[in-house]
């Protein structure tokens, strides 16, 4: 195998994980909470106040 397609080979290799990578972090990034997002102090306030 000459050295021009093992290093062609290895760039294919190497951007082809970098893809599954970057759709691994979406999917991570995009996937639900698993708790509600809920604050945890509430602050109660007169009728008209704003």
């Amino acid at each position: 195998m000459s050295r021009l397609l093992a290093a062609a080979l290895t760039v294919a290799a190497a951007a082809a994980l970098a893809v599954g990578a970057a759709f691994g972090v979406l999917a991570r990034l995009e996937a639900a909470p698993d708790q509600p997002n809920t604050p945890l102090i509430t602050y109660e306030t007169a009728g008209g106040e704003r």
